[in-house]
């Protein structure tokens, strides 16, 4: 069982579900290059280097197939592009909260368009397998700029549902969060095209995981309130439907008391889920 973080999270994350599910099988989690305590990685980071480097991991510690894979947020879209390159090691899928298909995404006149709608005409950089990004190789400005960025995010590093971590967690997050690394961690200059790719991937047939094990928990509390955030959030809805759709075997769960973050809002029902899954694959 691989446990993946959304964007500007990390390991820690997950320590309200990681003990349920150690209970039953193994279970591993980790922190991205330039997040929580491992170091930087090439630059830049795309989808694509990020799970070149976790197939790398997992060989290298010698953690060997066959994977459930679990995604939160923005990792949904990590664990989706990894059951793509690597489909033979991947048993199940539990996509928490995942990214959406097309998202939102606000234009420099401040308005919120999908991703489809922008240009993406940028061609994928490939993998590099060294040369991790060093501090010297950051132009002084946006050094400047991420390092700033980071001392405020580091000031209130546990906010709404982060305050239901652990203590060491929390401790854990105001240290990384005040980092540079952590912001660079996070930059990918290319998610268009890479989203691009993956709705391409998506539409190769009906149900392009075949009948792998999948469930998709979804999120039963608004983040906002208002007729257009319900519009929203029907959209998101039905995106996160059509991602359960990807299999044969896939189910789409509402977390009812849950927002965003369901593993940290109803982490038991994150840890049933993923016990579901396993069933499902012993089955």
């Amino acid at each position: 069982m691989i446990l993946e973080s959304g964007v500007g999270d990390f390991s820690v994350e997950w320590s309200l579900v990681q003990p349920r599910i150690a209970s039953v099988t193994r279970v591993c989690s980790y922190d991205r290059a330039g997040d929580g305590w491992s170091d930087l990685g090439p630059y830049p980071r795309t989808l694509h280097q990020i799970v070149y480097e976790l197939h790398t991991l997992l060989e290298r510690a010698n953690v060997r197939p066959p994977y459930v894979l679990v995604g939160h947020s923005y990792d949904g879209w990590l664990v989706q592009l990894y059951a793509s390159e690597y489909g033979m090691q991947v048993a199940g899928v539990v996509l928490v909260e995942p990214g959406e298909s097309d998202p939102l995404r606000l234009t420099a006149d401040g308005s919120a368009k999908r991703s489809s709608q922008l240009p993406a005409s940028r061609a994928i950089p490939p993998i590099k397998k060294d040369m991790p990004l060093r501090e010297s190789d950051v132009p002084p400005v946006a050094l400047q700029q991420m390092k700033t960025a980071a001392i405020e995010s580091s000031r209130d590093a546990n906010p709404d549902e982060r305050k239901k971590l652990p203590t060491e967690a929390q401790q854990m997050r105001t240290w990384a969060l005040g980092r540079w690394q952590h912001q660079a961690a996070a930059s990918n200059p290319v998610e268009l095209e890479e989203l691009a790719a993956l709705r391409a991937d998506h539409a190769r047939g009906p149900h392009p995981l075949g009948d792998m094990p999948l469930i998709v928990l979804t999120r039963g509390m608004a983040d906002e309130k208002g007729t257009e955030a319900e519009r929203w959030e029907e959209e998101h809805r039905k995106d996160h439907a059509a991602l359960a759709a990807l299999s044969t075997r896939g189910k789409l769960i509402v977390a009812e008391r849950s927002g965003h973050h369901v593993q940290l809002d109803q982490p038991e029902l994150v840890g049933q889920t993923v016990i579901e899954v396993l069933a499902a694959i012993t089955r």
